[in-house]
């Protein structure tokens, strides 16, 4: 069996992996043009900032894929033949496929700027987005970044890391606003303002100038008139599905690839995978379309099996994940939304720094847990995980949420200040029961084993 695979990103490396894994005997061949070996995406931004090369965002050694028997192709797919199974390739020849795994990743939103193809506009997802970054900072007097998510954050950092003065612009009158709840949006736009960023809320995007008509973008204005001298814009408004190669093509199409609970599209023997994929009906609390690194790992496992002829259902499981905000670090578990649901209840505590807090949702009639949003605290992914899944009541939970904290030998506990939070809230006199340190954490943790 001849299996082809479009895309080297995690979902698509994965897959190949476990095809390998499962079957001795599969032919794999994986095309990109991104680069010659899979590499790390989140990891990108070190590359810039000095902490990493590129070779040490790999997680395979170059001989890996030889010795998988794994063929890597480079190259650029131009059109798919879908009756023929057959891929057509830029100046390359053609690709006869068995089965087909369509792992095209994402790619960087525009809105019709005037301006927006100026060199010095990039977006940043791929090598090549770095690369550009690289190429532009000899010199910068400013950069501009567009959109107040996790990639325009990391965008500003890198910058930032370099002492190139930066303007970062929000559309929204809170930073991530639409995802994080009011008091963590605050507390991170403090924490911009105090690295020196000059953040821009309530504020649009209105044309990148090439004032010099050298093709080379020099300045922005505003929505409200204001111009701003630059020489790099960062174009970080999120990101879509890249579907462009497949968009006038058989398959169903809605912003995603559509795909059923076992990644495959309407079309025999063609699979999605990954930030392309659109999951038909996705279960309860998640999305159709999670462009998330973990969420493309478990496709591309869960695909490999189906191939393979071992049916297995996608199940992601309750919702994690995890960013950094310069140094403060980003956990959720569950359900924790901008705007408190009716039916939930929080419980919100936070550090008299303001760069530490605990948030905890939970039921209003049953109590039960749903979801916990952490800036500059790590739980355990585990243990938060089993209290959401078993609907655990929030006294309980709060009794024992020493057992949830991350390496609590060495790391400050809060605890207590929560519980007193919540006994000023709700007028009970609930009391800690875990001790600190290693020990109950570690006899919990077989638990979950058992």
């Amino acid at each position: 069996m001849k299996v082809a695979i479009i895309g080297n990103g995690i979902s698509g490396i994965t897959a190949a992996r476990w095809l390998r894994k499962l079957d001795d005997k599969v032919e794999i061949t994986v095309i990109s043009d991104e680069g010659d070996f899979f590499f790390s995406r989140t990891a990108l931004m070190y590359i810039y900032m000095g902490h990493m090369r590129l070779q040490d965002t790999q997680p395979y050694e170059n001989w890996f894929w030889d010795k998988n028997r794994i063929y890597l192709l480079r190259g650029r797919v131009e059109n798919i033949d879908f009756e023929q199974k057959k891929l057509v390739l830029m100046n390359q020849g053609n690709i006869d496929y068995d089965k087909l795994i369509l792992a095209l990743g994402s790619k960087s939103n525009k809105f019709g700027w005037k301006g927006q193809d100026l060199d010095g506009v990039h977006g940043l997802y791929h090598y090549q987005d770095v690369e550009a970054m690289e190429r532009h900072s000899v010199g910068l007097n400013r950069a501009v970044i567009v959109g107040g998510g996790l990639i325009g954050i990391e965008m500003a950092e890198m910058f930032h890391s370099r002492h190139i003065p930066v303007t970062f612009l929000v559309r929204e009158n809170s930073f991530w606003n639409i995802i994080l709840p009011p008091e963590e949006s605050a507390m991170i736009n403090r924490h911009i303002l105090e690295h020196g960023i000059d953040l821009r809320l309530a504020s649009e995007l209105n044309e990148v100038l090439d004032d010099n008509g050298d093709g080379k973008a020099d300045a922005i204005t505003l929505k409200n008139g204001e111009k701003i001298d630059c020489g790099f814009v960062g174009l970080t408004v999120g990101v879509s599905p890249n579907v462009d190669l497949v968009k006038n093509s058989p398959l169903k199409i809605n912003k995603g690839i559509v795909v059923n609970d076992y990644l495959e599209t309407n079309l025999p023997d063609v699979y999605a995978v990954g930030d392309c994929a659109e999951i038909e009906k996705p279960q309860s609390g998640r999305r159709p379309i999670e462009a998330v690194w973990y969420t493309g790992r478990m496709m591309g496992e869960t695909v490999a099996y189906n191939i393979i002829k071992k049916k297995a259902q996608y199940n992601p499981g309750i919702w994690f994940n995890s960013a950094k905000f310069l140094d403060i670090e980003y956990q959720v578990y569950g359900d924790i939304r901008a705007q408190i649901p009716e039916e939930q209840n929080t419980l919100y505590w936070e550090h008299p720094d303001g760069k530490k807090s605990i948030r905890i949702n939970y039921d209003k009639h049953t109590e039960g847990v749903l979801g916990f949003n952490l800036m500059g605290i790590r739980y355990r992914q585990e243990v938060c995980e089993k209290w959401i899944r078993n609907r655990t009541k929030i006294g309980e939970v709060l009794q024992n949420l020493g057992l949830a904290n991350f390496d609590p030998e060495f790391f400050d506990e809060y605890e207590k200040e929560i519980i007193a939070v919540y006994n000023k809230k709700t007028g009970k006199n609930l009391q800690l029961k875990t001790q600190r340190g290693l020990t109950a954490a570690i006899h919990f943790l077989k638990q979950l084993t058992h």
